[in-house]
């Protein structure tokens, strides 16, 4: 299995979204630190934690 992570990093934190799930971020000081905090929240969201979650779905174009 595989989950795609979005981060940037600002003023030396790690900020980031789990792609599927952008309205649940999370920061790090260490890239890590941001992985296990969103792996966190997405068992969370698989567990059924998270109520009314719906994930966004990803569109790939060719250019």
């Amino acid at each position: 299995m595989k989950i795609s992570i979005v981060y940037k990093e600002e003023n030396k934190w790690y900020i980031g979204h789990l792609q599927e799930y952008p309205d649940y971020e999370s920061q790090g000081e260490t890239l890590d630190e941001l992985k296990k905090n969103l792996l966190d929240i997405y068992h969370d969201i698989k567990q059924g934690l998270v109520s009314e979650v719906k994930p966004f779905k990803v569109l790939e174009l060719n250019i």
